[in-house]
């Protein structure tokens, strides 16, 4: 009869052990190891953990839990974003106060990540709704107000009727709501924005320095979003109107083919246009037909083309013809100038718009292609210029350099960069968020809360309004809202608006190295010594939000000389999600697995074993294809393992059997290997070959008294600490080590174990493996070559047929194309 693994009691026994040892503490001022922080993304406390959560905090613990048995300081923190709709709409839901839903969620997910045995430094904790932290976001606004990167605008915005809130442009997914997948709509506000576009190009530029660390997906993610084009900056003349209208184009090379103008139909440029003309009135009747269409549905190909001829006219600056200004919405105002010169053979969407409105149409660049007036098919590629005066006859790239040469002369033209990206819109119509520190004067204008007044608090909730009604609710708390001018004393009000919560997380891995620091957002020293974070893990549905805004915080705190670093995160990891049977977890698809529920079921070390061995961490793991059961039974062999060790503690290994000890510090290598190249599933098979190994050697081996066998289970206990804590702190105790694993050191591996003394080269056939043979692992490629075709069977199955390709990689295999 087997010993009897109780899964369960495991983890009461050792939960209070750890909280009083505290293995992860990071802040021990004697504390002489190298540093490394690792760092996760932190949740939002929507309830308890779920089974995405428990992937992710899997990985990241395998990681920190690896550098700490190197022989690193890891600071590997934890908080809570804490702040956001879901906690106002629950209130509102049970009348009560948005911290309560709040703190209860937080407490629950944080006791149940201490039973997940999560590495986390349980002294540096943050909560973003603190008012001691959302203190510091007042206080890095004003400090980007200072610099003139916070500033208010009227603008047309993404409007959620349902949330009734301002989004990002980011948070429009296909023109629904992220939150809520209601329709978004545009509605014009005075809002508050950060200038990221003044970093547009560090951006992008610095990119540089995280090509081979951060994913290359992210990245490309990134640059898309950031979509920097360059052209230039063309003035054309309006007649009746004395300023020109400046026109960004990437193809300067097609103005000869522009035929008419477009100009945004929410645009002010389309507004002066009209206003006081005969079509004044058809103006605003398509206006108000089209505001509410969102930026996705306007830019998409397929969306039919619509307009109104304004009756006035522009002068093509190279050919000095009239051409017709329209109104669409298939323009974007926030796009360049808001005003496009239409070129209808070469862009599909004008030809679209000209073919509806029956609009000339001047092919000028010969690309090999059919004529786009009659195929409908715009030609957009590069080719020879044609039709085009003194550019005719060069190529695209010629006629470009050329022509804004000839238009700069004559002051008509300016070499232009143009990006997609779009100031950060931060403004927010609720009240469960950080209030925007800005005090609005009668007198005195914009003015910023005093720094010595920081926080400026949430009023009560019970004096708040917080139902959704197309403004803020703080607007609604009237004696928190007037207030005095600091600058003049007289009556004032406060902004009403809150931070976008994005604010909260750009700059959180900044506040962990001194979370209860109260005159500074963080301690420069210690930022200096922790500062980059060296590991981050997280979702790839951040790749674009929180990333790209934690970068632009970060370059913004350089510039201000407050941060030595101008990327914040050396290396990205980012998992895939958790679904099941083929499709996301959802209680109305009848598939939501709870995490609680397995972790009752199978224990936490046999979850955590499961999700890391499920794949690649990249991957989406389907749920129903993982086997924790199979993941106990493994568990329960391991820990097996440690009590038939028959060898003391602290006995020399070297005198053990050498080919268990050859298996154990190969396992070793492959393991490390696996982890630091983020492949956690290759290192919990070489785990289980170990195993199995060793189980081999006990029952018809060198025997449980042999030293080796030790060293190997040792070995075990320690690789599994990463991934299982809980079996291998019960596997340490029982091989009479005293706690923490988890501190016990990686062990040393030697390489002359490493060496194998023949290793099995496979000769093949295109690619059908024909024979066999062990040759010395450090064999050439000559070699191996030349002992293929001397082969019986090689030379048997060729027969003196001349291969066509020969493909050798000593000393694994030799491939005979024929």
């Amino acid at each position: 009869m087997h010993e009897a693994y109780d899964i369960h009691g495991v983890q009461e026994k050792w939960l209070p052990i750890w909280d009083e040892l505290a293995p992860f503490r990071s802040g021990r001022k004697d504390d002489a190891r190298p540093k490394k922080y690792v760092l996760d993304m932190f949740p939002y406390p929507s309830g308890d953990l779920h089974m995405g959560h428990a992937e992710a905090y899997a990985l990241g613990d395998v990681i920190a839990r690896y550098w700490v048995q190197r022989g690193f300081n890891v600071m590997h923190p934890i908080g809570w974003d804490a702040f956001g709709l879901p906690a106002e709409n629950a209130a509102i839901k049970r009348n009560e106060d948005p911290s309560i839903w709040t703190y209860e969620n937080i407490n629950t997910q944080r006791s149940s990540m201490r039973r997940y045995a999560c590495s986390f430094d349980w002294d540096r904790v943050l909560y973003t709704c603190d008012a001691e932290y959302y203190k510091w976001n007042q206080w890095i606004f004003l400090k980007l107000f200072e610099k003139g990167l916070a500033y208010r605008k009227d603008s047309a915005v993404n409007w959620c009727p349902d949330c009734q809130t301002v989004l990002a442009n980011e948070q429009v997914i296909a023109g629904l709501c992220e939150r809520c997948d209601s329709s978004v709509t545009k509605k014009k506000l005075n809002q508050w924005y950060f200038k990221i576009t003044a970093y547009a190009e560090r951006l992008l530029e610095d990119m540089k320095q995280l090509e081979g660390k951060w994913p290359d997906k992210v990245l490309t993610m990134q640059r898309n979003w950031i979509g920097k084009s360059t052209g230039a900056e063309i003035k054309f003349e309006i007649e009746g109107r004395s300023e020109p209208v400046i026109v960004y184009t990437t193809r300067p090379d097609t103005l000869y083919g522009a035929t008419f103008m477009v100009v945004a139909v929410d645009s002010e440029l389309a507004r002066e246009l009209a206003t006081s003309s005969k079509v004044e009135s058809a103006f605003n009747k398509y206006f108000e037909s089209v505001r509410s269409a969102s930026d996705i549905d306007r830019l998409a190909t397929d969306r039919a083309k619509t307009g109104v001829f304004l009756e006035r006219y522009a002068i093509n600056p190279v050919n000095g013809e009239r051409i017709p200004i329209w109104a669409s919405d298939y323009v974007l105002a926030d796009y360049g100038t808001g005003a496009i010169m239409a070129v209808p053979a070469h862009d599909q969407r004008d030809l679209d718009f000209a073919r509806t409105m029956k609009l000339p149409i001047k092919v000028v660049v010969d690309t090999g292609e059919s004529d786009s007036s009659e195929t409908g098919i715009a030609t957009e590629g590069n080719g020879k210029i044609i039709n085009s005066g003194s550019i005719s006859g060069l190529e695209s790239s010629a006629a470009i350099s050329k022509i804004i040469d000839e238009l700069s002369r004559k002051n008509m033209a300016v070499p232009t960069a143009n990006y997609r990206l779009r100031d950060w819109l931060i403004s927010r119509q609720r009240y469960w968020g950080t209030p925007i520190p800005i005090i609005h004067c009668p007198k005195c204008g914009e003015v910023p809360a005093p720094i010595e007044r920081l926080p400026v608090k949430l009023p009560d909730s019970k004096s708040v309004d917080l139902k959704p009604k197309g403004i803020s609710p703080l607007a609604t708390a009237s004696e928190w809202v007037n207030t005095q001018c600091p600058k003049c004393t007289g009556n004032a009000l406060r902004d009403t608006d809150t931070m976008d919560t994005f604010v909260d997380s750009s700059w959180y891995f900044l506040r962990y190295t001194s979370v209860n620091n109260q005159h500074s957002p963080f301690d420069d020293q210690k930022v200096k010594t922790w500062l980059p974070v060296d590991q981050y893990v997280g979702g790839v549905t951040h790749a674009i939000l929180h990333l790209l805004y934690s970068r632009f915080f970060t370059k913004a705190l350089f510039d201000m000389g407050l941060v030595d670093f101008d990327e914040p995160f050396t290396r990205l990891l980012n998992q895939g999600m958790v679904i099941m049977d083929g499709s996301a977890m959802s209680k109305s698809r009848g598939n939501l697995v709870r995490l609680s529920d397995e972790l009752e079921r199978h224990g936490v070390d046999a979850i955590r074993l499961s999700m890391v061995f499920a794949g690649p961490p990249e991957d989406d793991v389907d749920w129903a294809d993982v086997s924790p059961s199979g993941s106990v039974k493994f568990l329960n062999r391991a820990w097996r393992l440690s009590g038939d060790v028959a060898s003391e503690p602290g006995i020399s290994f070297s005198n053990g059997d050498i080919e268990l000890r050859k298996i154990t510090h190969k396992a070793l290598h492959d393991i490390s290997f696996a982890i630091e190249s983020f492949r956690f599933n290759v290192a919990v098979a070489r785990i289980m070959e170990l195993v199995n190994a060793t189980r081999k050697a006990i029952d018809s081996g060198c025997g449980a008294a042999d030293p080796s066998v030790r060293e190997a289970v040792e070995a075990i206990a320690i690789s599994l600490s990463l991934i299982a804590p809980y079996t291998a702190e019960e596997m340490w105790e029982r091989l009479g080590h005293k706690p923490s694993v988890a501190l016990a050191g990686w062990p040393k591996i030697d390489e002359s174990l490493l060496t194998a003394d023949a290793v099995t080269a496979i000769f093949q056939i295109n690619g059908k493996i024909k024979s066999r043979i062990d040759v010395q692992p450090d064999i050439s490629d000559d070699e191996l070559e030349a002992m293929a075709f001397t082969d019986p069977a090689i030379k048997t199955e060729i027969n003196g047929v001349m291969p066509k390709k020969v493909i050798t990689k000593a000393p694994k295999f030799v491939n005979i194309v024929l």
